[in-house]
């Protein structure tokens, strides 16, 4: 069962604010954003849920799993902001950032002050990305260093001839696709749900320009990416 949106606890000290007040008033709806707070822990899952209430969030929304939370995006109307806890119990934190991204929602990853963690998520769609580390809060934006998990993307020619790089995974993806599996095998091989796969697709085939799988493979194999 989904928790229903709730506000949170007043009475739960906040260490700092996660996000900046805002600037309009709460009457303002246009500063009232629905979101959904993804983290296993309930004690920081209050403190985010706190900190955008404060910042003038309107209608926010909990979970405490991926799975959870994928419930909660098939079943409700998508929330504007996705707030994600990389370190959720099942791991599955960036393969949920990337099926909501997706779905076209927008996301946020909270996680620690590692610069190979920051790259992980904004290579599968973070917007952006918040630390809060020893106590003290900050935003990390995404610049071209951290564009692809751990930087090492693979530059593949679009349909248009221009470069676009592949993260690591997506090209395990690829390759896979290019031996003829399902995305049900896919999955199995790579330890990942067929919904995952299907994500990573459709993140390809934007960054590729097409949605034809035979196309894609056929833009790899060209660039000598997949075999």
């Amino acid at each position: 069962m989904i928790p229903a949106a709730r506000t949170p606890h007043a009475d739960r000290a906040v260490p700092g604010a996660l996000f900046a007040p805002a600037t309009s008033g709460p009457d303002d709806d246009r500063a009232r954003l629905s979101v959904l707070v993804v983290d296993g822990e309930e004690r920081r899952r209050e403190v985010l849920m706190r900190s955008l209430a404060e910042a003038g969030a309107g209608t926010v929304h909990e979970a405490s799993s991926a799975d959870e939370a994928r419930r909660r995006a098939r079943s409700g109307p998508p929330c504007e902001l996705a707030v994600v806890d990389l370190g959720l119990a099942e791991g599955d934190a960036l393969a949920l950032i990337a099926e909501l991204r997706a779905d076209g929602w927008r996301a946020v990853a909270v996680g620690p002050d590692d610069h190979t963690a920051a790259q992980a998520a904004f290579g599968v769609g973070a917007l952006a990305y918040l630390t809060s580390d020893s106590g003290v809060c900050r935003v990390v934006e995404p610049d071209a260093s951290v564009a692809t998990p751990n930087g090492t993307g693979t530059r593949i020619a679009a349909v248009d001839g221009a470069p676009r790089e592949l993260s690591p995974r997506e090209v395990q993806v690829l390759q896979q696709v290019a031996d003829g599996h399902s995305n049900s095998e896919i999955g199995t091989e790579l330890g990942l749900s067929a919904l995952t796969v299907k994500s990573h697709l459709s993140r390809i085939g934007r960054k590729l320009g097409t949605g034809d799988r035979a196309q894609m493979v056929a833009l790899a194999m060209r660039a000598g990416v997949v075999r």
